[in-house]
């Protein structure tokens, strides 16, 4: 049975430390969601609807990038 489980580890490994960084970078990630949405008003729908979702993902991903960083040290 063990060596059943046993062959999985590495994989397990592998899925937990990419589980891990993309924790510590979600806030940057959401960031980055936050410029695409002011990119597309810009370019392609002036609405105040985008304004408010980029604003809304601004304040969340810098929210979220202070809070998980400071917990993780």
């Amino acid at each position: 049975m063990c060596k059943i489980f046993c062959n999985f580890a590495p994989a397990i490994e592998r899925t937990r430390l990419f589980m891990e960084t993309l924790l510590k970078n979600l806030g940057i990630i959401i960031l980055l969601l936050g410029v695409v949405c002011l990119v597309i008003y810009k370019f392609a729908c002036p609405s105040n609807a985008l304004l408010i979702v980029s604003i809304a993902l601004e304040i969340a991903g810098i929210i979220s990038y202070i809070v998980i960083n400071r917990r993780r040290d």
